[in-house]
């Protein structure tokens, strides 16, 4: 009876897991990073400043990510590595933005409210509150007129820092128009994932969902009359019309994909995500056309 050879010992392995906070689990956020900045770009024409502020933006949101799980795991040392690194991505990418257009400062006030306010409920450990949701949809919105400012076509006041003190883009009503857009859409994007993840089964969640997403509908219906009544130039009321195309495409998906059996997988989720972002998007970016209403006749 011949005996079983002895087994091999495992090899080690030279990798190690990489600790907390260095890589966000919120794949849906980056669609809501990205997007603003770009379409920013596109309304005021793209510089290499974008280039700048996107990376920068995006390392920001890395740190605000890593310092609120470091909060609100009561400032363990193992969170804190990544706090550090991007810490000090976002002060010599930031200082870098800011020595090319000094302006930027102006947006310093709401940034650090919005920051203050988020990161108060990361150490109450409500990160997952729909305060906390609605103030970092909200942030990421701004970064629309934040990087319309910068634009080729923009007002240079991002450029210097004094002889105003309304920040770059917050002057452009067609860029608010834009961002408008965004924000309705991103906004309710947080109660409708809560009906198909974390909230499943709430009638109260979807409640709120369908009716936010109806009154979507309703606005887009009463800027597409005011329009008609106006007597808009065709191409206005097109715009108009796609928005309440949109709008109801939305209420139709808060609607009808929770009542789903069975459930839609996250991947298939992210899939409608991904195709109702790029359709917004692109509704965004011709919203500039309903800001020049004609006098009434």
């Amino acid at each position: 009876m011949t005996t079983p050879a002895p087994r091999s010992p495992a090899r080690p392995t030279n990798r190690r897991r990489r600790g907390p906070g260095w890589v966000p689990r919120e794949h849906g956020a980056w669609a809501m990073l990205v997007v603003p900045v770009v379409v920013g770009a596109v309304l005021t024409g793209a510089t290499w400043r974008h280039a700048l502020l996107l990376v920068t933006w995006l390392v920001a949101y890395l740190a605000f990510h890593a310092t609120g799980l470091w909060l609100r795991a009561a400032r363990r040392v193992r969170y804190w590595p990544p706090v550090r690194a991007y810490g000090i991505g976002v002060v010599v990418l930031g200082g870098a933005l800011l020595a090319s257009a000094p302006g930027l400062l102006r947006w310093a006030p709401v940034y650090a409210l919005l920051l203050a306010t988020s990161l108060a409920c990361s150490v109450r450990r409500a990160d997952r509150s729909w305060l906390n949701d609605t103030v970092t949809v909200g942030a990421a919105m701004l970064m629309t007129v934040v990087s319309a400012g910068l634009g080729s076509d923009a007002n240079p006041s991002a450029l210097r820092l004094t002889d105003t003190w309304l920040p770059p883009g917050a002057g452009d009503v067609a860029v608010w128009a834009t961002t408008a857009v965004l924000a309705a859409y991103f906004l309710g994007t947080v109660p409708y994932v809560k009906t198909l993840l974390r909230e499943r089964g709430n009638r109260a969640v979807l409640t709120a969902s369908i009716a936010y997403h109806a009154e979507l509908v309703a606005l887009a219906c009463a800027v597409l009359a005011i329009l008609v009544a106006r007597g808009a130039e065709a191409g206005s009321i097109a715009v108009a019309g796609a928005l309440v195309a949109g709008a109801t495409g939305l209420l139709l998906r808060a609607i009808l994909v929770p009542q789903r059996r069975p459930w839609p997988s996250a991947r298939a989720i992210g899939f409608g995500e991904i195709a109702a972002t790029l359709v917004v998007t692109a509704i965004a970016c011709v919203t500039p056309a309903l800001v020049s209403l004609p006098t009434a006749v």
